[in-house]
């Protein structure tokens, strides 16, 4: 049992530091990608047709901590896109039900485990897609490529482009 507890407790991390101009580089990249997908948005579809809140944490993800795994393109597009679609069809299955919310979420890490395309913001958007409003319900199978496929294509873009432009910065790892 103490073994167990003692578990809990962690250990001590020293963290990097993290300059003021890593941290605008950052700034800089997540207003320009997130600028791009509501602008595109706001005048080519409509805005709740391509802002989803998951957007949000894969923007820290990909311009805060470009080094991640978790943030390499083939997760961020990948494991958003498997669990948006996850996520639709457990809302098909059950409905916006508490069963289907947990289900969602936990099918969605499985499948993104197996698949090797971790992404924490993948199961927020699986989540997204059962709780969501009739307005994302009545996307169907559309909504993981539309809003979730375009709008990862859009930020990895971006991220690409801002990120290789600081010296000290390389995005990405890998494909």
């Amino acid at each position: 049992m103490k073994a167990y507890f003692g578990k809990m407790r962690g250990n001590s991390v020293q963290r990097d530091f993290v300059g003021w101009k890593d941290a605008l580089w950052s700034c800089l990249g997540a207003f320009i990608g997130m600028a791009a997908i509501c602008l595109l948005g706001d005048g080519w579809l409509s805005q709740e047709l391509l802002i989803v809140g998951s957007f949000g944490a894969t923007s820290v993800l990909i311009y805060a901590a470009p080094e991640s795994s978790f943030a390499q393109p083939s997760h961020v597009l990948f494991g958003s896109v498997l669990s948006a679609a996850v996520g639709v069809a457990c809302f098909q299955w059950l409905g916006s039900s508490p069963l289907a919310m947990a289900l969602a979420v936990s099918l969605s890490i499985f499948v993104m485990q197996l698949t090797h395309t971790v992404h924490p913001p993948g199961a927020a958007a699986s989540l997204i897609a059962v709780a969501g409003g009739e307005n994302l319900h009545q996307l169907g199978w559309w909504y993981p490529l539309l809003p979730i496929g375009a709008g990862c294509v859009i930020m990895l873009l971006v991220a690409i482009l801002i990120n290789n432009l600081a010296r000290h910065r390389r995005y990405p790892r890998y494909w």
